[in-house]
């Protein structure tokens, strides 16, 4: 049995506010070839599929045609399980049409598989139990038995995880918990069935970057939490391919298909392929990815006029850059603007200042400014740039939000009060 891991889509995530739908579309069209080529008879998607709990309509569109795609007219089987990202309701909502063609979607810790009939002849759900289901495809003569565990946040658990009371406790208490649920459900594994697990967990161990959100503070699980009898663990959570070498079963993160942050400069991305039947170990071949931009960190030390140079030259075109200039002089908003124009793969401008002075002005002084002049200094001190008309804005519009709300406070009293910023 040949299967597809992937995880972590994060679709409809931006850069910077920068839109990468369209490197997504990428990916997405990348990993169905794959799946295409490598004769994939079972795709695991281990949650995170999008970046928010109400993803925009072009990130939904986007993950239906995936697994419409992926599912190839009901003859690829698709399991889905939501992260901690998604909403499970909302990765379930379109479990009615989804089923009909074997298309699994997986919300919460317990879900059962057969809650919907698949329609298909390739594919079947012939037994199943909160947490656990066995998988039919039509073109082997063995099944596979599938473990699956959405995203088990704290409050999941809390029935038990309230009577600890220090953190050490309830780290221990997560992972104990964690690793007793996967225990109990693995006792369905067989000798004759492909045995799989997919969750999306925070492995100790495993190795994080920026990009991972909503993950600081996370609970732990210990690696010995995944069942030995499996064959392969399909992990969603952590940004960067990996595998948990302290598992005693091939435990692997997929990692998502895009870099998210430019602390994942350089990464590969990657999917992977398993290959598994019953009684043997299981092979595991990793695929890199080459859909979308690279990230790329730019240090210019010899000052603004290298970074045009690098422009004219081509250097990194097709590339989304983190740009450090050092500088003796404030970089203004027409010199922000060329570089751009130069190279609008630039995404941060971050001013080096060689000779840079706190920023220090006298409490007298200060009531007599206004306050999105202040501002401007304060940035440009700070950031050894002039704000931006867009970063203006933002302010302004923040504190005339806060201005008007204070008035009507005031007028509520009986008292007229006027601070708005035109």
């Amino acid at each position: 049995m040949r299967i597809l891991h992937t995880s972590d889509w994060h679709l409809g995530k931006t850069l910077e506010n920068i839109s990468r739908i369209e490197e997504q579309r990428q990916f997405i069209d990348e990993i169905c070839d794959i799946a295409d080529r490598e004769q994939i008879d079972l795709v695991l998607i281990a949650g995170d599929i999008f970046d928010t709990y109400n993803p925009s309509s072009a990130a939904e569109e986007l993950f239906y045609n995936a697994i419409d795609r992926l599912n190839n007219k009901g003859r690829r089987a698709v399991v889905v399980i939501a992260g901690n990202h998604d909403s499970p309701d909302r990765v379930c909502a379109a479990s009615p049409l989804a089923y009909k063609n074997g298309v699994i979607l997986l919300g919460y810790p317990g879900s059962d598989a057969g809650g919907y009939k698949i329609e298909g002849k390739d594919i079947a759900v012939v037994s199943s139990g909160a947490g656990w289901f066995e998988l039919k495809l039509s073109s082997y003569d063995y099944n596979a038995l599938i473990v699956s565990m959405p995203y088990p946040s704290e409050s999941r658990l809390e029935e038990l995880l309230t009577r600890e009371v220090d953190d050490d406790g309830m780290q221990r208490a997560y992972s104990d918990r964690i690793a007793a649920i996967m225990k109990d459900l693995s006792s369905n594994f067989r000798q004759d069935t492909v045995n799989l697990v997919v969750s999306h967990l925070f492995m100790r161990e495993g190795k994080v970057s920026d990009s991972e959100r909503q993950l600081g503070g996370a609970l732990m699980v210990e690696p010995d939490a995944i069942p030995e009898n499996a064959h392969y663990a399909a992990l969603g959570h952590l940004h960067r391919p990996q595998q948990v070498k302290s598992c005693k079963v091939p435990c692997y993160y997929s990692g998502s298909p895009l870099a998210y942050s430019f602390s994942e400069v350089d990464y590969c991305k990657a999917v992977y392929i398993v290959e598994a039947e019953p009684g043997k170990q299981a092979d595991v071949k990793e695929l890199n990815l080459s859909a979308g931009k690279p990230l790329k960190l730019w240090e210019a030390k010899n000052g603004i006029e290298e970074v045009i140079r690098w422009c004219e030259e081509g250097r990194d075109i097709n590339a989304w850059i983190d740009l450090e200039i050092h500088t003796d002089t404030i970089i203004g908003s027409e010199e922000q603007k060329k570089l751009r124009d130069l190279h609008p793969g630039i995404v941060n401008i971050r001013p080096k200042l060689k000779n840079q002075q706190e920023y220090e002005l006298d409490y007298k002084d200060r009531e007599t400014r206004r306050i999105d002049e202040l501002f401007k200094e304060y940035y440009m001190s700070k950031m050894g740039m002039e704000a931006s008309e867009e970063l203006m804005d933002l302010f302004l519009s923040i504190i005339n939000q806060d201005a008007d709300e204070e008035t009507k406070e005031n007028e509520a009293g009986g008292e007229e009060y006027e601070t708005k910023i035109s």
